[in-house]
């Protein structure tokens, strides 16, 4: 089963500075047919102006996901960590029994970025923070895995949730293929790029909801880069 949710479809607000796109049901934006799917909760698909950004607020028991498409986005949080994180890498916060943190962009150019909300299988723990370069050339016509709590998974910033996140860019006309296990959800958006996912069609940032499919087998039809979380 794959439920194609376009990007013209999905909810959002522009603030000015921020230009939010939201997946799934977020901040003011109710759509009870779309609230969660398995463990994933929130999939944003924000452009924050230059110069400007999220000022310090708190989360708790929530894995949070920053993939940035373009840009990049600078991160401070009540844990003293500080870092920056470029297009194409990755930031992973474990927000625990709580943390606050700050996501500002300042660049001189607008942002944009995936922000990915997953679930964790347990509430409490330790906050923590971290970012890892993904080289786009590392994962031309495959995926990679890019954050996840599933055993196995090496080299993958780590999460505390029954999930994945992986990457891949595919050129036009390249082929490849997504092992999905029985009972679990897939959630797959293509940054840049029109693409086939099982003989449905989808352009750039429109969302697939894929279920009950083993194998999800995506052509792309232009040059390519996605993004697909894997969660219970």
């Amino acid at each position: 089963m794959i439920d194609i949710r376009p990007f013209n479809t999905l909810g959002g607000a522009n603030h000015g500075w921020l230009d939010a796109k939201h997946h799934f049901s977020f901040a003011d934006y109710h759509d009870p047919k779309r609230m969660s799917w398995g463990a994933l909760r929130v999939w944003n698909d924000d452009k924050i102006a230059p110069n400007s950004g999220f000022p310090p607020h708190p989360h708790a028991n929530m894995e949070i996901i920053t993939y940035v498409r373009s840009g990049a986005i600078t991160h401070q949080d009540s844990l003293g960590n500080q870092g920056r994180t470029e297009a194409g890498d990755v930031q992973v916060m474990s927000a625990g029994s709580g943390i606050r943190h700050a996501e500002y962009n300042v660049e001189n150019e607008d942002t944009t970025l995936f922000q990915i909300w997953i679930l964790p299988t347990k509430a409490g723990g330790e906050p923590s923070w971290g970012a890892k370069p993904f080289p786009k050339g590392d994962r031309s016509g495959k995926f990679v895995t890019l954050a996840s709590g599933i055993d196995g998974d090496e080299g993958a910033l780590p999460i505390r949730a029954d999930g994945r996140v992986a990457g891949a860019t595919l050129k036009a006309g390249e082929t490849t293929e997504y092992q999905l296990g029985e009972g679990r959800y897939a959630y797959l958006v293509p940054a840049t790029g029109a693409i086939e996912v099982n003989g449905v069609k989808a352009n750039a940032r429109d969302g697939l909801a894929i279920r009950d499919e083993a194998t999800i087998r995506v052509t792309a039809l232009e040059d390519s880069e996605l993004v697909l979380v894997d969660a219970a």
